[in-house]
């Protein structure tokens, strides 16, 4: 048929392609269903996070927990970090296994404008679908979500999650956006080829790195090469007090972004590093005398994008995995040998199965003369600046500021602490005093000797002078106030812990640890709380988009799989086949996953050591092998599974038959 006949044929009404979309959704339910499964919970995870954020004001977390508010915002962008990747990638992924189907219309006629509108009006209708359900989905599932942050204690008793248009609508828009963009760029690249062409593009992966690809890799290259740069200076320039990377409560975040950065890096690139991943990985089945191997690897090196599709959503589980358990574990590694190395005390008393009385200082010393306690309290505190007042004409507060945690120190600050002082000593925080670290002091203009209004817990404005600037610490509030200025106003509140000299005679119900022996610091607990909050969700969807994604593409080789059974093979060996690709598929995920989490581990402890820790103490370099392997584990599991058993259906019955 010649071009012209061809675009004569393409002119007629668009109706007629409708019998063609029709017998498209009846041939092809497991994609459709891909996709929707995919988007519906895509939105679900976006919403339900965004809808949980809607109700926190950063200032609702239980003293000693980090802020909740910050936790679900990173938790809101690790969801839709995965969430855009694995519906751009499953809704590409259902055009492209079209592409035979496309290639019969092109070579009858149809024009590329009539490819686009077809399949992006199919798509648009399954995404309106998704968003719906998404949407519906995420009205119990916040509420879960906030009780599970309420049991294990990140959030306050009473936290829960009312229904919220503003973010269910924003994950319905941005859902309905990617997926019309990947099913729209598919489509395109498709309705581009030339009728003469499409049916012999139809059968071969060519060109699977496209011009709009090549785009997004080359800022996804830039974004590898900000990612390097950060922990290059990061962790080569010299502390600067009060800049954000230097800052313990900054530099998690910084690390995690930088984290993010590196895997959208190398998941853009792909398609041009999982294909030789997949021949290296595979060279040993190149000398196997059974088919299914040679089979297996064939297979995995000629369907390029078969092979990516499957590998992303293993790809982003095994990485981020890694990274970011890898960079909390850095991190807590990290808060423990610098609570050792600025430990003054030779043992800690804390809380037991209750609380420690509210004398406990005076009661541990009071047959003990010479034994040195000092006691920390947990509370909070809004500061108002440096001589400011502490209202305006209408009795608001002067100037807007945020709640910071602070640690009230009844007895001698030396005695508990060795802290690297940047002004002032610690011997200073006695009376109405109060201490900040050099981040906290620097953001809000703080100087050594300034007034510095506070209001405290129970409302009280106390303006305290600024006695002490100690560097940052990963495991200590940014804020001291002596004991003596404001015990008063603590409204009963029991000691967090007592650091003793020596051990004493009376425990008073409490845990006795020793400061000075190897062990994890009580506030690294609050950080696996985080961590499993941020991760969990976007890990169990991307586990989800593995099983879904090998259940499109098995789905779809009903004819291959017939063709080999018309050529004398067995049900077994195919089964086989199709295993055997699957377990490559993981493979190279988890290789490429590796290699990312040893360049931001090296990254992340160059940058505790250098920049955070800078000689107070110092961590090794230590990849999470456990958590790697067992996430590992587990996409080969679920991708050996979800191959196999639409494998064992479609084989079902005669080959003819098909």
């Amino acid at each position: 048929m010649s071009e012209r006949s061809g675009r004569t044929i393409g002119r007629c009404s668009p109706g007629t392609l409708l019998p063609v979309a029709a017998a498209g959704l009846r041939r092809r339910k497991a994609a459709f269903a891909g996709s929707y499964v995919a988007l519906t919970l895509g939105v679900t995870l976006v919403a339900t996070t965004g809808s949980l954020l809607n109700e926190t004001a950063g200032d609702d977390s239980p003293l000693g927990a980090p802020s909740l508010h910050k936790v679900l915002q990173f938790t809101s962008a690790m969801a839709a970090f995965v969430a855009v990747f694995v519906v751009a990638g499953t809704f590409a992924f259902a055009v492209a296994q079209r592409r035979q189907e496309i290639a019969m219309l092109r070579a009858v006629g149809a024009t590329p404008r009539q490819i686009v509108w077809l399949i992006t009006g199919e798509a648009a209708v399954v995404a309106l679908v998704s968003a719906v359900s998404g949407c519906l989905l995420s009205l119990p599932g916040a509420p879960a979500l906030a009780a599970w942050l309420v049991d294990r204690g990140a959030a306050p008793e009473g936290f829960s999650a009312r229904p919220a248009g503003g973010p269910m609508l924003l994950a319905a828009a941005v859902g309905l956006l990617v997926a019309l963009l990947g099913a729209a760029t598919a489509a395109l690249r498709a309705g581009r080829v030339r009728a003469v062409e499409a049916l012999g593009d139809a059968a071969v992966d060519r060109t699977v790195m496209t011009k709009p690809r090549w785009t997004f890799a080359r800022l996804g290259l830039l974004a590898l090469v900000g990612a390097v740069g950060y922990y290059l200076a990061a962790s080569t320039m010299p502390p600067a007090p009060g800049d954000q990377p230097d800052d313990p409560q900054f530099a998690s975040q910084w690390v995690l972004g930088a984290d993010l950065l590196t895997i959208t890096a190398l998941a853009l690139f792909a398609p041009v590093v999982v294909p030789p991943l997949v021949r290296l990985l595979s060279a040993p089945l190149a000398r196997a005398t059974a088919a299914a191997p040679l089979l297996a690897r064939q297979n995995a090196l000629t369907a390029v994008r078969r092979t990516v599709s499957t590998a992303t959503p293993a790809f982003l589980t095994i990485a981020l995995i890694g990274t970011v358990v890898g960079s909390t574990a850095a991190f807590a590694d990290a808060m423990t040998a610098q609570s050792r190395a600025t430990a003054a005390a030779r043992y800690v008393l804390r809380p037991g199965t209750a609380p420690l009385p509210a004398d406990a200082v005076h009661r541990l010393t009071a047959d003990r003369p010479g034994l040195r306690a000092t006691a920390t309290t947990s509370t909070v505190v809004t500061g108002l600046g440096a001589d400011r007042p502490a209202f305006d004409d209408h009795g608001e507060d002067s100037a807007a500021s945020v709640p910071s945690a602070a640690t009230v120190v009844d007895g001698d600050l030396a005695a508990a602490w060795t802290l690297p002082a940047v002004e002032g000593s610690a011997a200073d925080l006695r009376g109405a005093t109060l201490a900040a670290s050099a981040d906290q002091a620097r953001g809000h203009g703080w100087k050594l000797g300034d007034q510095v209004n506070l209001r405290l817990a129970d409302g009280t404005v106390a303006s305290l002078r600024l006695a002490l600037v100690y560097r940052t610490q990963l495991g200590l509030d940014e804020v001291l106030l002596s004991g003596e200025a404001v015990s008063a106003h603590l409204a009963g509140a029991r000691p967090g812990a007592v650091h003793l000299s020596a051990e004493p005679a009376d425990r008073l119900g409490g845990v006795l640890t020793d400061a000075q022996a190897p062990g994890p610091d009580p506030n690294a607990h609050y950080a696996w709380i985080a961590t499993t909050t941020i991760l969990g969700p976007a890990l169990l969807y991307a586990l989800i988009a593995i099983v879904n994604t090998m259940v499109m593409s098995t789905a779809d080789r009903r004819r291959d799989f017939a063709v080999l059974r018309l050529a004398g093979t067995v049900r077994r060996q195919v089964l086989w086949m199709v295993a055997l690709e699957a377990v490559l598929v993981v493979a190279g995920a988890a290789v490429l996953a590796l290699a990312v989490t040893a360049l931001t581990q090296y990254g992340t402890t160059a940058l505790l050591n250098h920049r955070i820790l800078a000689g107070q103490a110092s961590v090794g370099l230590d990849l999470p092998w456990l958590p790697l392997g067992a996430g590992a584990a587990v996409c080969l599991v679920l991708a050996v599974a979800a191959s196999l058993l639409p494998s064992r259906l479609a084989l079902a019955g005669p080959a003819a038959a098909r």
